[in-house]
């Protein structure tokens, strides 16, 4: 969760607490807050609703280890949820046109999969593989509650062609996929480094000839 997700995030576990009859203080909701604020608040919501529907701890008001245990089921929902986001997107679009989607970890793990356009062109006896592998690895960085650097935009074959021919990447051929505004924000908090440190062969290359030429 942000910032702007406490006023929405206290409010919830408000409607929760007066179901089970119970107040809740301004330091209570600072504790919950500390121990689940690394998790969306659509999954905390969900969990929490889990929670209170469950036969066997129901009846119980709810504390942030309980949330963190039903997390289980729903980072496997938030995956699915993201995969299917994915697919349709890559559906319509095709893997031509560059993407920003509003969820930034779609982004690292379609990194970790080769990237928009190696993924959007297996074929179809791939697909139910892919899936599977999206979805796990999705659904182990949400677990772990981190949003790991990621690139601001999924390159489709156009800019791709472009930037191999020296062109620069603008935004003629972007396409924003899910919420506008958080898309933006995925788009502006993500960063060209590396992953893992690497240069990139061309760039050893260049400087091996810049070597030899001066010496």
């Amino acid at each position: 969760m942000t910032n702007e997700d406490r006023l929405g995030f206290a409010e919830l576990l408000k409607g929760v607490y007066d179901f089970y009859g119970r107040d809740l203080s301004d330091a209570s909701i600072t504790l919950w807050w500390e121990a689940t604020k690394q998790f969306d608040l659509d999954v905390i919501r969900k969990a929490l609703g889990q929670h209170v529907m469950n036969p066997d701890t129901g009846q119980f008001i709810p504390k942030p280890a309980d949330v963190v245990k039903m997390m289980g089921g729903t980072t496997q929902d938030a995956g699915l949820v993201a995969w299917s986001k994915f697919a349709r997107a890559l559906e319509s679009l095709g893997t031509y046109r560059t993407v920003v989607f509003d969820d930034p970890l779609i982004h690292r793990v379609v990194e970790d999969m080769g990237g928009w356009t190696v993924v959007g062109m297996c074929n179809a006896k791939d697909w139910p593989f892919r899936e599977n592998e999206f979805v796990t690895r999705y659904r182990g960085y949400k677990m772990r509650g981190e949003t790991p650097p990621y690139a601001p935009r999924l390159i489709g074959i156009f800019d791709g062609s472009n930037a191999a021919n020296g062109f620069s990447v603008g935004d003629d051929n972007l396409v924003l996929v899910g919420d506008q505004e958080r898309a933006r924000l995925v788009l502006a908090g993500g960063t060209a480094t590396p992953k893992v440190g690497l240069t990139a062969m061309s760039a050893l290359t260049a400087k091996t000839v810049e070597k030899l030429e001066a010496k």
